[in-house]
């Protein structure tokens, strides 16, 4: 099995990712041999790209918010994991950023999870990642879904993206912040204890 630093050295010499590699940038994740959760969203902004350092705006202060974690848990927990669909800012599309591209969550994500033995919950966020991880078609309804979540527990946890962009699907789904995070919030505490 390859080591972090050698799964690493792959992603960067990854034809698919000889463009980014070009531009300098490092592919943006985080992992730990002793993490017991992990976060799986959809790709880095360019923000994050940028500077390096993922889930720093507005939609990384929800998330945290969510989880009930401060930002020095979130960044320097050796517990804690985050491994996008994507390593690399895909681009800007008509109506926001490119989807990840596809096969490289097939390609990476299986010899970097081989190395983290002790996760105990992946924390799936946004319709890419869960119809990975879930084997969902397509036409995942994440409303249904993210109200199911205790289907996919003790494994999984399906959320909304943290994006002000959902703030029309937060007001309309209240039971999301009154029923969900407190249970979301509950389980973060208990692995990490």
């Amino acid at each position: 099995m390859p080591s972090f630093e050698q799964i690493k050295k792959l992603i960067i010499a990854d034809e698919a990712n000889k463009e980014f590699t070009a531009k300098g940038w490092q592919p943006l994740y985080s992992v730990h041999k002793k993490a017991k959760i992990l976060i799986v969203g959809q790709a880095p902004g360019i923000k994050a790209q940028e500077s390096g350092i993922f889930w720093n705006d507005p939609s990384g202060d929800r998330l945290r918010e969510w989880l009930g974690m401060n930002r020095e848990t979130f960044y320097h927990s050796r517990q804690l994991a985050i491994l996008p669909m994507d390593f690399y800012f895909p681009g800007k599309g008509k109506s926001g950023d490119l989807p990840p591209r596809k096969d490289i969550a097939d390609a990476y994500h299986p010899m970097l999870l081989a190395n983290m033995p002790e996760i105990e919950l992946t924390i799936l966020i946004g319709a890419y990642a869960q119809s990975h991880y879930l084997g969902l078609g397509k036409s995942i309804k994440i409303t249904e879904l993210v109200k199911d979540y205790k289907i996919y527990l003790p494994d999984y946890f399906p959320l909304v993206h943290p994006s002000p962009r959902n703030n029309i699907w937060l007001k309309k789904n209240p039971w999301f912040e009154e029923e969900v995070i407190p249970d979301l919030q509950g389980q973060v505490k208990r692995i990490l204890k």
